[in-house]
């Protein structure tokens, strides 16, 4: 096309034909590419935008959030300029060849930003579902971003030195130990992010405990070399993803999946208090009514059983007999089944540890029906509330060390 044109210039005696040409066919590669900006920007993606500006649209709204489109077109104008300098500019022409390698470049850095652009806008909309937010997705494209980026790289220099990649290429082979120290970090959370997936051992939200990095709150991001945890104290901690694949830690998950939080602790009660219950303390619980059909039911099996070992009653050491503490044990069972915040599908018991210098251990150990930290403690609160509270009516008490109030009122008396 230049030459055609320096032709018709030279039939005029025009001087400077060739500078002309040349200046001409540049002045219409500009032109071209003006237009096609302006058809690209200006009016198909402003009518794409109109178009999804309705929010219900999620994918839409996504798309061009990361300016996916528009990336892509300033790729597609890249490729317009490589092959209008090679329409219109002559095959030797330097001027040409500078073009052309320019618009590679542009074409190269564009396709990779698109690419980006293409990977946030799928990890935005597979944060949008349930699946997706329980993988780790981020660190997993990041990885394909560094691998993106590496490659484009090498294609950079091998057209800046005018060499086939393919001999960059096969130069890395002698640099891969180098490259392995480099990119060490990026590689192992690669890989720490790919078993966390494939195991679903850890998911953005869930409740991570990690005594060893101070971690002990929900996760709120997980990337290709790190985790960020948000603590109760609503501090960060940041920790190695491959770290949660050599090191243990606990995930909460289960619980929260489960519907049920955990109650377990113990009350020590004062061993010199428990006793056999005497026939006044029998008539006072048997109005209870929790224990009413539980007295009943003991003393029948009791008498019968004494009745038939023939075991002389006149002696309290003699045969079986209720006491306070197997009788209270009876009760705090029964209360846990009636309790409506303790979860009825899981695990109820009240165990009886053993004894030391502390008093008598007697571990409640259920699941409350909450999990919300809140909830949880409010009911935990008052189920021992309860506890504290009935444990006279048994004649029990509570093992406590003596304070300085107990020992001054034992030099007043």
């Amino acid at each position: 096309m230049q030459q055609s044109l320096n032709h018709w210039l030279d039939s005029y005696d025009i001087p400077n034909a060739d500078l002309l040409s040349i200046l001409g066919m540049l002045g219409l590669i500009v032109l071209i590419s003006i237009i096609i900006h302006l058809m690209l920007h200006r009016g198909v993606l402003r009518l794409v935008d109109n178009l999804t500006r309705d929010k219900k649209r999620v994918w839409n709204a996504a798309l061009f959030e990361r300016k996916l489109f528009n990336r892509f077109a300033f790729t597609i104008q890249g490729i317009i300029i490589h092959v209008q300098a090679g329409l219109w500019l002559p095959t030797e022409s330097v001027i040409r060849s500078g073009i052309q390698l320019v618009a590679q470049l542009w074409i190269l850095g564009m396709a990779l930003l698109t690419f980006f652009a293409l990977l946030d806008t799928l990890l935005n909309l597979s944060m949008r579902s349930k699946v997706g937010r329980n993988l780790p997705l981020r660190g997993i494209f990041q990885g394909l971003k560094l691998a993106a980026a590496i490659l484009i790289s090498i294609l950079v220099i091998a057209l800046l030195i005018g060499k086939s990649p393919v001999i960059l290429f096969s130069g890395l082979g002698a640099m891969t130990a180098v490259l392995l120290l480099v990119f060490k970090d990026p590689i192992l959370g690669l890989v720490a992010g790919i078993q966390l997936s494939a195991n679903k051992m850890l998911a953005v939200g869930d409740w991570l405990e990690m005594p060893k990095y101070g971690a002990d709150g929900d996760v709120i991001d997980i990337t290709l070399t790190t985790v960020k945890v948000q603590n109760w104290d609503r501090t960060i901690t940041t920790v190695p993803t491959y770290a949660l694949i050599s090191d243990s830690f606990k995930n909460w998950r289960g619980m929260t999946d489960s519907g049920g939080r955990r109650i377990k602790r113990a009350i020590r009660i004062d061993g010199t208090s428990v006793h056999f219950l005497t026939e006044e303390e029998l008539t006072r619980l048997r109005k209870a009514k929790l224990l009413s059909g539980y007295i009943e039911g003991k003393i029948k099996d009791i008498e019968a059983d004494n009745a038939a070992s023939g075991v002389d009653s006149s002696s309290p050491v003699n045969g079986r007999r209720l006491t306070n503490l197997g009788t209270f044990r009876a009760y705090l069972t029964a209360y846990l089944k009636a309790n409506k915040r303790i979860h009825a599908d899981m695990i109820q018991m009240v165990r009886q540890l053993e004894p030391d210098s502390n008093g008598i251990p007697l571990e409640i150990y259920a699941f409350s029906n909450q999990i919300g930290w809140v909830e949880y403690e409010g009911i935990q609160a008052d189920l021992f509330d309860h506890i504290f509270a009935v444990l006279p009516e048994f004649g029990l008490r509570l093992h406590q060390t003596p304070t300085g109030s107990d020992f001054q009122r034992l030099m007043s008396q």
